[in-house]
């Protein structure tokens, strides 16, 4: 890091955990690298802006609109965006969270809970792009499902401009179980809410994923909201790496770089099985509670009256997997919330996920995930 002394601007919201995060990681990278920040700086409307008698080096920002890219294009110095609201601004450079990630992410885990049935609620509030939204409905038609929309706003209403009582109308037409993405926790708290209004239960009517995770919006929802976890960390040190660079006279970079999510934050408002059959629905049931005990093919045959050759067969129409892979799958899930949520070491994560050393679970990884365990605890 260079010794410089150096002014720098940070233009993000502080308002939900995904931008302290973010802010704090930036803080951090400061300390070392000798910054001044100036963070997060308004005009008299209110409106996040550069200090108009401040002559910085640099800034960190989330771009909301074309006036506040213009108002920092005009102040010409090396400017990084952390998101892709306005990705087709080109002279900043950018560091985000990787959407086809996260939409993966978000899908893979409905699927583990066996929904045959998606869609998505995204109002139009100015804090995501409509992409991510429509990649969900991609990824999910895909893979051969249908996905609906439920959001009912129009190109020029915002927020609460919707009518509850048309979601709902919506919500009770669609075949259900129904498991929906909403883009981050706003929209996810808006729709329990309407639910709750509408009486539309959560999460047995409907389960609910938001996209990124803010810990006041999510806990404190009835009932709490299930979310995927963001590499803030990560991203607001990647951020401060390309700003340094560009600020030593390195070129604004043609690509930018994607930091994938960490995890799903699994609480209420997703727990339920999504399986019509009893014997598949037992099985995945005792999966759950046992795989990490070590839990064996043959010993889960032991407690349901089917045989292996049946039970197989209805885990591969139904779920698209084996009864051993769901095992597997539920120990590697385990061990990924271990991983990234508390300071384990690694042989015990492995221990009390079902893995008979840690070897053996850093091989599954490699093979069934592609990342080793360590990579999961690279965020610091």
């Amino acid at each position: 890091m260079t010794s410089d002394h150096r002014s720098i601007s940070i233009l993000i919201e502080t308002g939900d955990s995904w931008g302290k995060n973010v802010v704090e990681s930036i803080a951090q990278f400061a300390q070392q690298a000798r910054w001044s920040l100036i963070i997060s700086p308004r005009d008299h409307y209110g409106r996040l802006r550069l200090p108009p008698k401040w002559r910085g080096d640099g800034a960190i920002v989330m771009l909301r609109d074309n006036a506040m890219a213009k108002h920092l294009q005009q102040a010409n110095i090396p400017v990084v965006d952390v998101d892709v609201l306005m990705q087709d601004v080109r002279w900043v450079g950018r560091v985000a969270t990787d959407d086809v990630e996260r939409i993966n992410m978000a899908f893979h885990y409905f699927r583990s809970k066996s929904f045959l049935n998606f869609a998505y609620y995204a109002p139009r509030i100015n804090r995501y792009p409509d992409q991510r939204s429509l990649l969900f409905q991609k990824v999910v038609q895909e893979a051969g499902f249908k996905c609906f929309a439920l959001d009912t706003t129009r190109r020029n209403e915002f927020g609460w401009a919707v009518d509850p009582a048309q979601i709902a109308k919506k919500i009770r037409s669609t075949p259900g179980p129904l498991a929906v993405f909403a883009p981050d926790p706003v929209p996810a708290r808006q729709l329990s809410e309407i639910c709750q209004w509408e009486k539309i239960r959560v999460p047995d009517d409907v389960a609910i994923l938001a996209g990124d995770t803010d810990e006041l919006l999510c806990q404190i929802a009835f009932p709490p909201i299930s979310s995927i976890e963001l590499d803030c960390f990560k991203l607001g040190t990647e951020a401060c790496l390309m700003l340094e660079g560009m600020m030593n006279g390195k070129p604004v970079p043609k690509q930018p770089v994607f930091i994938p999510p960490l995890r799903v934050i699994s609480r209420h408002s997703t727990e339920i099985l999504a399986v019509a059959d009893d014997d598949v629905a037992e099985a995945l049931r005792l999966i759950r509670s046992k795989a990490c005990e070590g839990l064996r093919v043959s010993e889960l045959l032991d407690l349901i009256p089917i045989s292996r050759r049946s039970l197989e067969q209805k885990f591969r129409d139904l779920l698209g997997r084996s009864i051993g892979e769901e095992i597997r799958r539920a120990r590697l899930e385990n061990a990924r919330q271990l991983l990234v949520g508390s300071d384990m070491p690694l042989a015990m994560v492995a221990r009390v996920s079902g893995f008979s050393s840690g070897v053996e679970m850093s091989h599954a990884f490699r093979k069934y995930e592609g990342i080793k365990p360590s990579d999961l605890r690279s965020n610091g």
